[in-house]
């Protein structure tokens, strides 16, 4: 029952799923209950991905002669993970670009990252992100077709969820969480246990990711995804010395972009 607590917690906090009411009031918070959530983020993975798969698969079925489908099918699933979760992460994005964009120290770019105002380098970060993200998921709906396509990005939204654990495993927090709660999820390094529940929850993408069409998919795009995790981790030490909460979401991102940027080159070198 503690684990449907946390789960229902992550949900609460990465997305706009209401948990509300009694069962708000059995859920309960506490620093303690906030930190461990965290370690559940590909359970919520897994919604976000269920719902952009819904969205992305019922397009291309409603639009199928359309010669637009793949980008109308893109960026439709896109805007509806950007309004369950708030954008939550892009927001991450955003301000890590302005903080580190350009060559100020440390102290000064988590000044700018706690900034609420979006500068040039975040604006310019979370335009090409979302560009990227549109295009290279409607490639990948011509090249698998929608409901295959679907699989995929669900199976993406849940591994590059882990990502973030690895960077609260890994790094020490730095600087001063725009609110409370930030502090609580990124304020204490994630333990062995947490790292172990997020990696549990995406063991399913994993056998899912395995029946699609070739056995060189799922080797590229966890590679593409750890070292883009790799690199983030290494920049954001020798940068800020540590992560915040935005820098989670940043990892994130960046590393949804680069599986998808594999799985397409996979299919496309193999078509």
């Amino acid at each position: 029952m503690q684990t449907v607590r946390h789960l229902l917690l992550a949900v609460q906090f990465f997305s706009r799923i209401p948990v509300t009411g009694r069962l708000a009031a059995w859920v309960g918070w506490s620093p303690e209950l906030q930190r461990q959530s965290a370690a559940h983020l590909p359970g919520v993975g897994w919604l976000v991905g269920l719902w952009a798969g819904l969205v992305l698969a019922g397009t291309g079925w409603a639009l199928q002669p359309n010669p637009w489908m793949p980008l109308i099918a893109a960026a439709l699933a896109t805007l509806g993970t950007l309004w369950l979760t708030g954008g939550f992460h892009e927001d991450g994005l955003a301000d890590v670009a302005d903080g580190l964009g350009g060559m100020v120290p440390p102290e000064r770019a988590l000044e700018i990252m706690k900034d609420s105002r979006v500068g040039a380098y975040g604006v310019m970060a979370l335009v090409m992100a979302l560009l990227a993200k549109v295009a290279l998921t409607a490639g990948l709906v011509a090249v698998l077709q929608p409901a295959s396509a679907a699989v995929l990005i669900g199976c993406v939204h849940v591994l590059s969820r882990l990502a973030p654990l690895a960077l609260m495993r890994t790094l020490p927090h730095v600087g001063l969480a725009a609110t409370s709660k930030t502090l609580h999820i990124a304020g204490r390094q994630l333990d062995g246990k947490g790292l172990l529940a997020g990696t549990t929850w995406c063991l399913p993408a994993l056998w899912l990711l395995c029946q699609l069409h070739t056995p060189y998919l799922l080797p590229g795009m966890l590679t593409a995804g750890a070292v883009t995790t790799w690199r983030v981790q290494r920049w954001l030490r020798r940068r800020l010395g540590g992560m915040t909460g935005d820098c989670l979401g940043a990892c994130q991102q960046l590393s949804e972009l680069a599986m998808l940027l594999a799985a397409l080159v996979t299919m496309e070198r193999l078509a």
